[in-house]
């Protein structure tokens, strides 16, 4: 194996996993609104048409959104809040940890925290900046594939007039199709928390040592 796909393998694994299951999403997807345009009376759309409809663009954007939600809410919960036992949690009574102070900076530190100021203080919120940032593009995107989606809907089934984006935001449609996203991230993140105090898997880091008693917090 090359060093650089040994070295970077996690990462090539996950974003080769989404790609494959995007472009399925996308023909199956594509093969269900086609079935629907078929029962209005509607000529079937392209798949390269397909890609840019509400259709495809609400599915996928819906599902990031409470993806990003989750990860982004979890990496600043945890800077805060502990779980006694988890692997999970950061010890308990541990605030920031000893290499988080600017103090102990290297030459080999990232410049940010090298600079100080408003470098650092963005710096060392980051992560959650990040995937808080993502979260709001998807959560822009699911709306306005929403929308799309929601009006060709209304024009199939009744002739209705389009709506606006702020008109589909105020929908009950808009947030169940949220919540019912947002409620199972957030519970796959809790049982993770939970079971990680009591239950193993050797060799991940997302898990306590085998040998390790269910007290002990942290990894």
């Amino acid at each position: 194996m090359p060093k650089w796909l040994r070295d970077n393998a996690l990462t090539v694994a996950m974003f080769g996993a989404f790609l494959v299951f995007l472009v399925l999403q996308s023909v199956f997807g594509w093969q269900t609104h086609n079935e629907e345009l078929a029962e209005f009376g509607a000529a079937p759309t392209s798949w390269a048409a397909y890609l840019g409809s509400g259709h495809f663009m609400e599915s996928v954007f819906e599902n990031w959104e409470s993806e990003f939600l989750q990860m982004g809410g979890y990496v600043l919960l945890t800077a805060y809040l502990v779980q006694r036992g988890s692997a999970e949690s950061k010890p308990v009574g541990q605030t920031d940890r000893p290499e988080d102070d600017e103090r102990r900076a290297t030459a080999d530190s990232p410049w940010p925290v090298r600079a100080g100021g408003l470098p650092l203080v963005v710096y060392r919120n980051s992560l959650s900046l990040a995937l808080l940032l993502i979260f709001a593009g998807s959560f822009g995107g699911h709306l306005f594939g929403g929308t799309a989606e929601y009006n060709e809907q209304q024009a199939l089934q009744s002739g209705a007039p389009p709506i606006g984006v702020w008109d589909f935001l105020g929908t009950s449609e808009f947030w169940f199709q949220s919540m019912q996203n947002w409620q199972s991230e957030f519970l796959a993140v809790g049982t993770l928390i939970v079971l990680s105090i009591f239950l193993r898997q050797h060799a991940s880091p997302e898990s306590k040592p085998v040998t390790a008693e269910h007290a002990h917090t942290g990894d």
